[in-house]
């Protein structure tokens, strides 16, 4: 009797593989703007920092400058206007972007979905823990344990920048997803943990708004004129609900659709993300950074960062919660799924990773100005703490990049390189018949070309040069 036709084990799931063109094209279009927003972000940062060392009385009286109807609930602060109005937009591309992973990205396969989602949540966790075993035992307030949770996409794209890594295009689209999903349990904490006094009129309206937007999205009724006065009721209505404002941005990017029908280029969802992207990465997070990062570094507020539990909790859950959450998370997910890593890269990258998603300066800033809105030394302490301890994971992610900085710029080089003028990069076009003809048609034409210059310089006396 025959033995049994052993039953083929399923391939094993590429950790950090290639990207599909269409995914890839996205991602590099939207770190291409996250990354100048990133540098304007970094340039408002230092700018608030230089003010509010200097001249620090001018910069109080600009941020503590009140304006907007009161009649409305809307007499707000300029700091205030910018933490609860601009970052709204943030928020509301954040929620367009999760939209658009959950039905075209990485979240829609939920095989898939489980290395981000894993990674993300104990990249929350781990910092979360860090701080909480620091306050514990240094006798310290647990107010601010969600500080250290969140990751600055934008922050981290300057860092690249700055250093010049050229990351992969799996690695970038990686840290693009670890972000988003980063940004959605963000949300819940604001959400959750950082709403009282709720006024359920002003709920109510605000979620009869939104069941409106959405309606009119439904039918498909277009007009800025029609949406963006509503999305400013919604967000007044939710602001004065005592439900942190920002959420009414999330809720109507999520309510967005970002699957593309027959015959679109792109989903109603990716053309407003185009356009609203640039003015949340160039305007709105500037802004708050320049109203938020304003801290006394004098030597004493420095020293004090290092003494007071809470805000050596967030320096320690930035640079080594995230650190090490994100890169166990990753190995856990990896091993329990059976994925195996992409021949191209190493754990080492991964780790590299991990450490520059320890820098979460914008949702971080705004986390620790909830936590300890009752307390402004405290506040500006925790918000100095943000800023070294996303100084600190820079400088980290930056050396243990740099060691890896010929193998990425190789990589992404190769992934770049369109000999034949295609359009689309050769990597991708291997597996087209047409490929391999128009590549010998390329060398061909090199060669002829080279033929040609050896025929002039033999005529002319000269040695020909060897070919390159």
């Amino acid at each position: 009797m025959a033995a049994p036709t052993p039953t083929p084990s399923p391939p094993r799931r590429t950790l950090l593989g290639r990207l599909p063109l269409p995914e890839r094209s996205y991602v590099a279009e939207a770190l291409r703007t996250e990354t100048v927003g990133g540098i304007l972000l970094l340039v408002a940062a230092v700018a608030a920092l230089i003010w509010a060392n200097t001249f620090g009385g001018s910069y109080a009286s600009v941020s503590d400058f009140h304006f907007g109807p009161d009649f409305l609930g809307l007499d707000l602060s300029v700091a205030h206007w910018a933490a609860d109005g601009m970052l709204a937009v943030f928020f509301f591309v954040a929620g367009v972007e999760l939209k658009r992973e959950l039905v075209a990205g990485e979240l829609r396969d939920p095989k898939a979905a489980a290395l981000p989602v894993v990674a993300a949540l104990c990249g929350m966790a781990v910092p979360a823990l860090v701080y909480t075993l620091t306050v514990v035992v240094g006798g310290g307030s647990l107010a601010g344990w969600a500080v250290p949770t969140a990751t600055d996409i934008a922050f981290a794209l300057a860092v690249l920048a700055v250093i010049g890594a050229s990351l992969p295009s799996a690695l970038r689209a990686f840290l693009l997803t670890l972000a988003v999903v980063d940004d959605l349990f963000a949300i819940l904490i604001i959400a959750v943990f950082f709403t009282s006094d709720l006024n359920f009129l002003a709920l109510g309206g605000a979620v009869l708004g939104l069941a409106a937007f959405y309606l009119l999205l439904r039918f498909e009724v277009r007009g800025w004129y029609v949406y963006v006065p509503l999305a400013l009721t919604i967000w007044g209505l939710m602001y004065n609900s005592g439900v942190h404002a920002t959420i009414a941005g999330v809720a109507m990017g999520l309510m967005l659709r970002c699957s593309r029908r027959e015959g679109e280029d792109h989903s109603p969802g990716e053309h407003i993300e185009h356009l609203v992207r640039p003015v949340s990465a160039g305007i709105a997070v500037p802004l708050f950074a320049l109203f938020a990062a304003g801290v006394s570094l004098s030597g004493e507020a420095l020293a004090g960062v290092f003494t007071r539990p809470e805000t050596l909790g967030v320096v320690l859950g930035l640079v080594l919660g995230k650190t090490f959450g994100i890169f166990g998370g990753t190995y856990l997910a990896a091993r329990f799924t059976k994925a195996e890593l992409n021949k191209d890269l190493a754990w080492a990258d991964v780790l590299a990773l991990a450490s520059l998603a320890g820098i979460g300066f914008t949702v971080s800033l705004l986390i620790g100005e909830l936590a300890f809105s009752d307390d402004p030394e405290m506040t500006n302490e925790i918000k100095a703490a943000v800023l070294i301890g996303s100084l600190f994971a820079a400088l980290l992610a930056s050396v243990l990049l740099r060691l890896r900085v010929r193998r990425y710029r190789a990589l992404y080089e190769a992934e770049e390189l369109d000999e034949d003028g295609s359009g689309i990069p050769d990597i991708y076009e291997q597996g087209d018949p047409g490929y391999h003809l128009r590549m010998a048609a390329i060398y061909e034409e090199k060669a002829a070309d080279h033929r040609r210059r050896a025929e002039q310089a033999g005529a002319a006396g000269i040695e020909p040069e060897s070919p390159a």
